[in-house]
């Protein structure tokens, strides 16, 4: 039988972060769980993520092309430094002793989805929502609603006062606050009102646009007055129903996708008490015993992100083509900074399909060099990014990511210890007898094997 302190510190790791890294095997069933929690709420030096592709203004040569040319380099280039973001994002996941930071963050960005093609919009919202994640959800929703990613997505640049536009306020109380029911359509057209003359400069700062602002009364959730989309934000933050929405949002992501009402109701009234202190509700969860119960281990499907992070944490790896790490991304249905739409990513048993089921199984192989990646995406693929045809996409020098593993180090730290008990959430299936079978008894075999069942999908 596991002890109990490793289930539950390998469950506090899993969700509060992606999964232990190599280096927390060791001591990891020995791990006191207050010092693991300690360590998890202790934040590093804020960092930004970034990337190093030059940018458009840099490249002389454009001069002498026509502007079709212009357009294809510039669009390469947004493609370019955008790839170079998402795996600068994903290495943060990886590597990042703030695990926790970054898993908030990866939680926030699915929460606050927006798609631009404009690479230093998104590096500005990511880096928004990271600095943000464990802060205060106020501070976190003006600064995003507030980034002209968000705006672009959501066409408030198009939101003036004799023709208000009503998507942004719209999504703003439907999907990142307050979720449906808990506001009527006229909420949304006097909240739009409210929004005009929200915009960005040219250079990408925040601007309210005077001129284009509705100065007239509104009246909006209950209240009334001349409001500004300061005045807007503020009016839905009064609303419990703010609390208790994202409240249950962060529960199904963090614990259990059937919602507990009783933990809930009583997380949101203290989420909302503390003025929505973000860091003191993860606080809560994670030290609360119920968040130990068996009933919330091992039940979560991974997100691909979440599985693959979760792999390059146990592994360690040297990465020759890490942007070839995009396409598996793409074709286990989530791609970092390019969410499906602007209510971000369906989670649960909507990761796997027949195909994606498939494609798990087969990285643990495919990444250690057993087998070729054999693969076609799903039909209703709208991720292409450019890419004119899925031949292009997946040929064969385009997907091997050249991925060389420290067996050695692995061997060195599971030798001694049952590798099913550091590897796998749920052994209530698990056969082992199977997964011996398949293995020549290396660890290396074993861990391969191991990563490459059903049982490794949940966390």
């Amino acid at each position: 039988m596991m002890n109990s302190s490793l289930i539950n510190n390998k469950h506090l790791l899993w969700r509060a972060g992606f999964g232990p890294g190599i280096n927390q095997f060791a001591d990891l069933e020995n791990r006191d769980k207050k010092a693991l929690l300690n360590e998890l709420f202790k934040e590093e030096p804020f960092v930004e993520v970034n990337y190093d592709t030059p940018d458009v203004e840099t490249i002389d040569y454009m001069n002498d092309k026509s502007p079709a040319e212009k357009r294809k380099e510039i669009q390469k280039i947004n493609r370019d430094q955008n790839n170079e973001l998402n795996l600068n994002f994903l290495d943060r996941m990886v590597n990042s002793k703030d695990q926790l930071r970054e898993k908030m963050a990866f939680f926030w960005h699915g929460h606050f989805a927006s798609r631009v093609q404009n690479p230093k919009f998104n590096r500005q919202i990511l880096n928004v929502i990271r600095k943000n994640s464990l802060g205060n959800f106020k501070d976190l929703l003006f600064a995003v609603s507030q980034a002209p990613a968000m705006l672009n997505f959501l066409n408030n640049q198009q939101n003036k006062k004799d023709h208000p536009n009503e998507n942004f306020a719209r999504e703003v109380m439907e999907l990142f606050t307050m979720g449906r029911g808990n506001y009527t359509e006229k909420d949304i057209r006097e909240g739009a009102r409210a929004f005009t003359g929200w915009g960005y400069d040219k250079e990408g700062n925040f601007v309210e646009r005077v001129k284009q602002h509705d100065e007239d009364i509104k009246t909006f959730l209950g209240k009334t007055g001349n409001f500004t989309g300061t005045d807007a934000l503020n009016i839905i933050l009064e609303q419990k129903a703010t609390a208790k929405f994202i409240t249950t949002k962060i529960y199904k992501f963090f614990v259990n996708e059937n919602v507990d009402e009783n933990i809930v109701n009583k997380l949101s009234e203290n989420f909302y008490q503390s003025n929505y202190d973000i860091k003191k509700l993860m606080n809560e969860i994670f030290s609360s015993p119920w968040f130990y119960d068996k009933k919330n281990i091992g039940k979560k499907i991974k997100s691909p992100i979440e599985l693959m992070v979760g792999m390059m944490r146990t592994l360690p790896m040297n990465i020759q083509n890490p942007e070839n790490l995009i396409v598996y991304q793409k074709l286990l249905g989530q791609m970092l900074l390019y969410p499906p739409n602007v209510a971000g990513w369906p989670n649960g048993k909507s990761w796997i399909d027949s195909s994606t089921l498939m494609l798990r199984l087969q990285i643990p192989q495919i990444w250690s060099g057993l087998r070729p990646l054999e693969y076609t995406p799903r039909q209703d693929d709208d991720i292409d990014m450019g890419m004119k045809s899925r031949e292009t996409a997946l040929n064969k020098s385009f997907k091997n990511p050249n991925i060389t593993i420290d067996w050695a180090r692995v061997e060195k730290t599971l030798s001694n210890k049952k590798v099913e008990d550091y590897l796998i959430q749920t052994q209530n299936s698990l056969d082992m007898n199977t997964v011996n079978n398949f293995s020549d008894k290396s660890v290396k075999m074993n861990v391969i094997n191991l990563m490459s069942t059903p049982e490794y999908q949940l966390m």
